[in-house]
């Protein structure tokens, strides 16, 4: 592509905030992610398009290194700088390893289980009665036009109602009703990072929240997730990182790993939040799922002020098609996200959010019941990975739908490439960190019923045969003398 072209392209690519890298990086990206610069679409070398656009060649050489982290771009000595052969580029996570939740749902694969998404894999009845409840308020309502960008009052209320039971203090002014909680940490993210700021994530971590940061262009510095168990902080080591302009964690049935932030660290935690004036989103989708019935406090609960944000969803308790979320926040914080969101949406969808105020009402009783069968089929998965992968390590999970595995030995992201193969599809655990570690670990979802999870084991065990054995036998080199 000519640089008079690619100029044209880029537009007011600078107009933003932060550093110049980012911003054409950010716009390239999109360029590319659109199909404007489609796969194979040969680039201005640096010092050309740095020259054009009057900016340093460093700044035009960064932002290309950053997308070929990525994986949209491919530098080659000799061949200059070229748009990536992906068909899904924006699925791919920094290092490289292909986002498997973002892909699966784009592109599913035929004649394959997919263990790659951890959500019930059918409505249950109580929400075909909460919507056949909801037609019925629906009938009633007058002097309405539907839009209502903050959410429908009554599930405002609802939702204030909840956190008061759980005892949260809240007012109907503190909630903002999402379309899924994946639509919470992008308006949070809108709202209060820009590109360079810097935020703070434990690892692993939920990879679309990872998707979601990158994209708005944000420089993710990771925290170990056991240091931010033990300690209750977020606060980055490294001086040279500076303040982040926002944390982002799961402190209850963790997603991967199934661990639950003790209270002490809570509590450490939301005194570092307000202390560092540092918002951190408290991630609780996962919350109610809770082997032991116990649903701890959130992060809210131990601070006042506007840091703590936290957000939820019915997707994992009730079914992932629900697409009703929420964020409880400071009045103040709920005002700018709902001027925010009218931008863009001016609402979510009445009938599920009226079905949503009757499922609230059901609460106990919908959790009850999905926490046993998930813990029946957290306690069989387990059995079966040690009874066929007796090598593999798993820790039991205190809630949630996943298992957070070790393999003895090997690359997770090879050995998933072997699964499909096998007819299983599993996410390995670089798609889990930002940095792109953990590549001796699997997620694991235990949200199928028992003979699927048998059989998707019986499928790993293959894999492992094969993927172990074939290591083997690279490894032995014959003697020359």
């Amino acid at each position: 592509m000519d640089c008079e072209r690619m100029v044209g392209l880029l537009g007011r690519w600078a107009s933003g905030r932060g550093p110049l890298y980012l911003l054409l990086a950010i716009r390239l990206r999109a360029l590319i992610d659109d199909g404007l610069l489609p796969p194979g679409s040969a680039l201005p070398p640096d010092r050309v398009l740095a020259r054009r656009l009057a900016v340093g060649r460093g700044t035009v050489v960064a932002a290309y290194d950053l997308l070929q982290q990525e994986g949209r771009l491919v530098r080659r000595q000799g061949s200059g700088t070229r748009v990536a052969e992906a068909e899904l580029p924006a699925t791919r996570a920094a290092d490289g390893v292909t986002n498997p939740l973002l892909l699966h749902v784009l592109d599913p694969p035929d004649g394959v289980t997919l263990l790659t998404c951890a959500a019930p894999i059918e409505p249950p009845p109580e929400l075909i009665e909460a919507y056949q409840t909801a037609i019925l308020r629906l009938s009633r309502i007058r002097h309405d036009i539907g839009y209502h960008p903050a959410g429908y009052p009554d599930l405002r209320r609802a939702l204030a109602e909840y956190y008061r039971r759980r005892g949260l203090p809240t007012e109907p002014d503190q909630i903002l009703v999402t379309t899924g909680g994946q639509q919470a940490i992008s308006l949070i993210t809108a709202l209060l990072v820009a590109p360079g700021d810097t935020v703070r994530i434990e690892t692993p971590t939920y990879p679309s929240a990872i998707e979601i940061f990158r994209d708005a262009g944000a420089l993710l510095s990771p925290c170990d997730l056991a240091e931010a168990h033990e300690l209750g902080l977020l606060a980055p080591r490294e001086p040279e990182v500076g303040k982040p302009a926002l944390a982002y964690l799961i402190p209850t049935a963790h997603n991967p790993t199934g661990l639950i932030m003790p209270p002490l660290a809570r509590r450490r935690l939301a005194r570092w939040a307000a202390e560092a004036d540092v918002p951190v989103i408290d991630d609780e989708v996962p919350a109610e799922l809770c082997f032991d019935g116990e649903v701890p406090l959130p992060l809210a609960a131990y601070a006042a002020g506007e840091q703590l944000i936290t957000i939820a969803s019915l997707s994992k308790l009730i079914w992932g098609g629900l697409r009703v979320g929420w964020t409880r926040a400071a009045a103040p914080v709920i005002s700018r996200l709902a001027r925010l969101r009218a931008i863009h949406d001016l609402g979510g969808d009445v009938l599920a959010q009226l079905a949503a105020v009757t499922l609230l009402d059901r609460l106990d009783e919908v959790r009850d019941t999905r926490i046993a069968i998930l813990q029946r089929r957290h306690d069989h998965l387990r059995a079966q990975l040690s009874a066929q992968l007796p090598t593999w390590s798993h820790d039991p999970a205190l809630g949630g739908q996943t298992l957070w595995v070790r393999l003895p030995r090997g690359d997770a992201g090879a050995f998933a490439q072997l699964t499909a193969r096998h007819g299983v599809a599993v996410p390995p655990g670089p798609a889990f960190d930002p940095a792109g570690e953990h590549v001796d670990r699997l997620r694991l979802p235990f949200v199928h019923p028992e003979a699927e999870l048998t059989e998707s084991v019986t499928r790993l065990a293959a894999a492992w045969a094969e993927y172990d054995g074939t290591r083997r036998r690279a490894s032995l080199h014959p003697l020359v003398v």
